[in-house]
């Protein structure tokens, strides 16, 4: 799809400062623990903790720190995590659909209510973007896992419905209820995958100018920055030139 990759650059900016590396892993452990609480502490046995664990090995997470954090879950002293979905509309005219888990669900609202607005956004009610957008399976690689021909035709015999390569990588998109299949199928022919989840992918992109986009980056920095937002999707397509302008 046109433009994915181009917003998912955005989304993952290299060069990301200690800070964003401490609370990536803040929320990688999170989601481990909210995955092994809510089925089996078993990457074999439960399919959103095994990708949620592939995830933090990606991002080089400690094994300790996966290992407490499902711990933390087996024993039953973890906090009740909360999963909540907020939509709305950043520079632009960008739709966003903004994840996040929290034990506190007023103080996230406030959180992300106060990021979007001071960023050139504002929320909307629940389904305000949804409908512009696709519920999917999303399974990413790395570039090294195979050109796009190889990782195209493993995808295609694993049953996914799509997939996306650049010099970043390579992103295999299943049916919703497909997800989990074709992952164990394709961890067969092109070894563990780097993140295995469900996905909100736009239908139609929106591109954004020079300004807006330099609007963008600071309201995604700001939500990323809560570690009670998980991921944050969006609508938007941003020229390379615009991207090189930005840095």
């Amino acid at each position: 799809m046109a433009g994915h990759s181009k917003y998912k650059n955005i989304m993952h900016r290299k060069g990301a400062q200690d800070k964003k590396r401490s609370s990536a892993f803040s929320k990688l452990s999170r989601e481990i623990t909210v995955a092994a609480k809510m089925g089996l502490p078993d990457v074999d046995m439960n399919p959103r903790l095994r990708a949620a664990v592939n995830a933090a090995k990606a991002a080089s997470l400690p094994k300790e720190n996966i290992q407490r954090s499902i711990d933390k879950a087996s024993r039953g002293d973890a906090e009740n995590y909360e999963e909540i979905r907020y939509e709305g509309f950043g520079p632009g005219g960008v739709s966003l659909i903004i994840e996040a888990l929290t034990d506190n669900r007023n103080r996230t609202a406030t959180n992300v209510r106060v990021a979007v607005g001071k960023n050139g956004g504002n929320l909307g009610a629940g389904g305000s973007v949804s409908h512009a957008f696709d519920r999917v399976g999303l399974i990413s690689y790395p570039a090294s896992a195979g050109d796009a021909d190889t990782v195209f035709e493993a995808a295609l015999e694993a049953g996914a419905e799509d997939v996306t390569s650049s010099e970043d990588g390579h992103e295999v998109w299943t049916a919703q209820g497909d997800l989990h299949e074709v992952a164990k199928a394709l961890e067969a022919k092109l070894g563990e995958a780097e993140g295995a989840k469900l996905a909100w992918r736009p239908q139609t992109m929106v591109a954004v100018d020079a300004d807006d986009a330099a609007t963008l980056f600071k309201l995604i920095d700001a939500l990323d920055d809560d570690d009670d937002v998980q991921t944050v999707w969006g609508n938007y397509e941003i020229s390379d030139e615009i991207m090189e302008t930005l840095g």
